[in-house]
């Protein structure tokens, strides 16, 4: 037996048939399954030990607490964080993100500051920054994609200057696979006294990422792309800038002293989790790391750039495909069919159990770049094997064929 195999038999919900033929699940850039690792983790929580952290002293707060810290300690190994202080448990990567935005952005903007983006954000990293923008008097600015929709250092240069306050880019698109050089933007950003935001929501799950060495200022990523259970994320940030920076959410928890007309707040990473935190959540993300390096993120990410090849290499045999983004991706594959609607396409290969992504992907400005209205995707994980990418295929070929004979 493989060590795929071991892999695909982790995660009870591979095996099942959908509309009668065996599920080959396709969206894991929406989000990924749950082996059973993690959902046994999260049930154990709640059936051996539910309690509030932090507050009580008994022997299941006791325990409870111990599973939340430790959580957080799991993460800050995961991405290689200095400390356990640099790691606030969220909601996700859009709450992590506008947590940016809102704290630091409209303490720190004002009137000509720049903020620099690109075009391929996801609309978690554009939106909290039209906000902010709005708020402040600041301006966006845009970096142009290239025409295989990856970005130049060399424009990065250009539009780097003494205006721009903060950077914010996807380490991996979620729509073309592109895998930015962030090292390298972080470093320009720098230079000119820029911070650096980094959306990690497709890189964390399927690369080893050491924010040390990234030397960003903010990542956020999701626990439930990467095995993890869903409504809980991480926001790592350097200390220094988080310690400058107020809360954005008032309550319980994140409260040192409160008096009646003032309160003051707990040291970090508390202040930042006003109210009962996300145990559960953080207690599956603990155990999805654990996961993930057992297997190990290098075998990982070979195993997914093997995938996304061979799905290459078996798409550019049909006639009429659009693929989007460059050659060297992450695991995913964002295309076109000719004269076949991206729904249409999604609703004929569910019809023999594979599932993909069709819309617009929460990337309406990237649709517009590509001049598209839409478009289908399919991405791949550790749980993947060419046989899903066989079935997928012929899948198009056959929708292909079925709806070049209606049209």
């Amino acid at each position: 037996m493989t060590m795929l195999d071991h892999v695909r038999r982790d995660f009870p919900i591979l095996d099942q048939d959908v509309n009668d033929h065996p599920l080959v699940y396709l969206d894991s850039a929406a989000t990924s399954q749950k082996p059973a690792q993690v959902i046994e983790a999260v049930e154990n929580y709640y059936k051996q030990y539910n309690s509030n952290v932090h507050r009580g002293v008994h022997t299941l707060g006791s325990h409870a607490t111990d599973g939340y810290e430790g959580a957080r300690k799991k993460v800050k190994k995961f991405i290689n964080a200095s400390s356990v202080k640099e790691v606030i448990f969220t909601r996700g990567t859009t709450t992590a993100l506008n947590t940016v935005a809102y704290s630091y952005a409209r303490a720190n903007l004002s009137e000509g500051d720049e903020i620099l983006l690109t075009k391929m954000e996801h609309h978690s990293n554009l939106i909290p920054w039209q906000q902010a923008a709005k708020a402040t008097g600041a301006t966006l600015t845009y970096l142009p994609l290239q025409e295989d929709g990856t970005i130049a250092l060399s424009d990065v240069e250009a539009m780097v200057n003494e205006n721009t306050k903060i950077v914010a880019m996807g380490h991996v698109s979620n729509v073309l696979g592109t895998i930015n050089p962030i090292k390298e933007v972080t470093d320009i950003a720098h230079r000119n006294g820029a911070v650096m935001v980094v959306d990690g929501a497709q890189s964390v799950p399927h690369m080893k990422v050491d924010v040390q060495d990234l030397d960003v200022d903010f990542y956020a990523f999701s626990a439930h792309k990467m095995c993890g259970p869903t409504g809980v994320g991480v926001l790592y940030g350097k200390k220094e800038l988080l310690e400058n920076m107020e809360p954005v959410e008032f309550g319980g928890e994140m409260i040192d002293f409160v008096n009646l007309y003032d309160s003051t707040w707990k040291e970090l990473p508390w202040k930042f989790e006003g109210g009962t935190p996300i145990i559960a959540g953080a207690i599956g993300l603990g155990a999805a790391i654990d996961y993930l390096e057992s297997v190990g993120m290098t075998q990982i990410e070979k195993h997914e750039h093997e995938l996304v090849q061979y799905a290459l290499e078996q798409m550019n045999t049909i006639d009429g495909i659009t693929i989007y983004g460059p050659e060297e991706r992450a695991g995913l594959v964002t295309f076109n069919l000719d004269d076949v609607h991206p729904h249409d396409l999604a609703t004929a290969l569910d019809s023999i159990g594979v599932a993909v992504r069709a819309g617009h992907h929460c990337a309406q400005p990237l649709m517009k770049e590509l001049n598209v209205v839409a478009t289908a995707r399919a991405s791949f994980y550790l749980y993947n094997t060419k046989n899903d990418v066989d079935v997928f295929v012929e899948g198009l070929k056959k929708a292909k064929e079925f709806f070049g004979d209606v049209f």
